[in-house]
């Protein structure tokens, strides 16, 4: 008999039919790796694609979103930090195009959820603690997402490791709950639907795809890691795990000396993660990934991701169907 947790054609949960996706696997919106060719292959493939408005002026942004409503015609959505420069205009490009789905994050909800679900747009809201996701759901956000501090690029400064994370955000809010970080298997899913998520965000995993728009050195680089070669960095401006590189060096060696947040900053400059993940400058770049890098061996098409992860989901639990104490 197969378990009640297999994931069918017809199965819906609380994030699926939200969603209308086929499969509880978004894609996150990572700077300089999510473009219109990886939302929309993930999207076609049953999960759902983000955009990475992160890395976008507004007019490339907007050529993002129509490239991407050509490439499919399922659901997508557009992942918007809520601290970039020119939010105004990604807002307003984000409303007028019609996007069905923003994932905010980096910023206070309350800014922009009434007027996103003004215009009919889903909003999903990324936190790191029970109380900023107990805040996510006050400003009226239709889903969260909790982040665990094993993810790449930005993080929580609480550092809470997602298997932490996940429970007790179930237990704080009822709103439908995605769980981030770390994940980039099937049997990682399963474990954090048993912890009560619906769904999962995956980066890494994705970020290392051939329709990921991060350089092929950059890929070559992550697929080469070992456990314990990413560290969370750059805390007193905002913590960012990335791969210890020779830019990762100089971070530390201010950090330790007791450099301000602004010694941070210049030695940040602008530009530092495109360097890195676009332009594939492996010694200067900030090459942010996340700690599961270490896992993935193989480049392979997004749509083989969503394939093997809901296989290996399905087995996990016909597996543990079989071991009740």
């Amino acid at each position: 008999m197969l378990s009640l947790h297999k994931i069918e054609t017809m199965h819906k949960n609380r994030i699926t039919t939200l969603f209308g996706i086929r499969y509880p696997i978004i894609q996150a919106g990572m700077v300089w790796c999510s473009g219109w060719r990886l939302a929309s292959a993930v999207s076609n493939a049953g999960g759902l694609g983000l955009i990475g408005a992160g890395s976008m002026h507004p007019e490339r942004l907007q050529e993002h979103i129509q490239k991407c409503k050509a490439a499919t015609d399922k659901p997508f959505g557009v992942n918007i930090p809520l601290m970039y420069p020119q939010i105004e205009e990604i807002m307003q490009i984000v409303m007028a195009e019609k996007v069905p789905i923003v994932f905010t994050s980096a910023g206070n909800p309350k800014t922009w959820t009434s007027q996103l679900k003004e215009h009919n747009i889903l909003v999903a809201h990324v936190v790191s603690s029970s109380k900023f996701a107990q805040k996510a759901a006050e400003a009226g956000v239709d889903a969260i997402v909790a982040e665990g501090f094993e993810a790449g690029g930005h993080n929580g400064r609480e550092e809470t490791t997602t298997l932490t994370l996940i429970p007790q955000v179930r237990q704080a809010v009822a709103l439908p709950l995605i769980a981030a970080g770390g994940i980039a298997t099937g049997e990682a899913m399963a474990a954090m639907f048993a912890l009560g998520a619906e769904a999962v965000q995956v980066g890494t995993r994705f970020a290392l795809t051939e329709e990921s728009s991060a350089s092929d050195s950059f890929k070559q680089r992550c697929l080469s890691l070992n456990e314990g070669d990413t560290q969370l960095s750059l805390k007193k401006v905002s913590p960012t795990r990335m791969i210890k590189n020779e830019f990762y060096q100089q971070v530390q060696e201010l950090e330790d000396g007791g450099a301000t947040a602004e010694e941070l900053r210049t030695l940040l400059g602008r530009g530092r993660s495109r360097r890195g993940i676009f332009e594939g400058d492996l010694t200067e770049g900030e090459l942010e990934i996340g700690q599961i890098a270490s896992h993935i061996k193989q480049v392979i098409p997004a749509a083989e991701v969503v394939k093997e992860m809901i296989g290996a989901y399905n087995q996990t639990w016909e597996r543990l169907s079989g071991q009740l104490f």
